[in-house]
């Protein structure tokens, strides 16, 4: 059976799920740089990482709900997937080290309720882990940067053009390797 390499991202209130390609490194927690008092509470400004400025982002905010940063936060650096020039890596905040797992035909969708930036959630060992919707999250950042300010909430374009290898690694998660969604797409993990 197919099989793909998760990581369980621990947040302060969910788990999130993202292929293990998803993400660049790990990095200890670091107070972001200054940001002007217009950003939405989401953004936390700018943390360095190999020389960049990276966009520091809470996804529980972004969901609706308080802003965590405990004693064990730490900063997961993310491989954007949009194929924006401007936008290579988001930075994202955690609350703990990320778990690997395996991924396979085996795991379920849960039903429970998901926010907006949240595709799916499934069943990985005993928790429920919800599956981002990455492009979403830097659509945030995109409208912020083009109008300085964050339009149309998290109504997001669709993304033109083909999605790069990462990409389709994160949309294998979604069907999670059912034999009915096997068309075309099986060789792309077979690296």
């Amino acid at each position: 059976a197919s099989n793909l390499t998760g990581l369980l991202l621990p947040l302060a209130d969910r788990n999130l799920i993202l292929p293990n390609v998803a993400v660049a490194e790990l990095i200890d927690y670091q107070q972001p740089g200054t940001f002007d008092l217009d950003t939405p509470p989401w953004y936390l400004g700018l943390v360095t990482w190999r020389d960049r400025q990276i966009p520091l982002l809470s996804f529980e905010s972004a969901c609706g709900q308080k802003i965590v940063i405990g004693e064990r936060a730490r900063i997961v650096i993310l491989n954007a997937l949009g194929g924006r020039p401007e936008l290579k890596f988001i930075a994202l905040l955690v609350q703990g080290i990320p778990r690997s797992c395996k991924l396979d035909s085996q795991l379920s969708y849960v039903d429970v309720p998901l926010c907006a930036l949240e595709q799916a959630a499934v069943q990985v060992g005993e928790q429920v882990a919800k599956v981002p919707d990455l492009l979403a999250l830097e659509g945030l950042l995109v409208e912020r940067d083009e109008d300085g300010e964050v339009s149309g909430g998290y109504l997001v374009g669709q993304v033109g053009g083909d999605m790069n290898m990462l990409g389709s690694a994160l949309e294998r998660v979604l069907p999670l390797l059912g034999e009915e969604h096997h068309g075309g797409r099986g060789e792309l993990l077979a690296y």
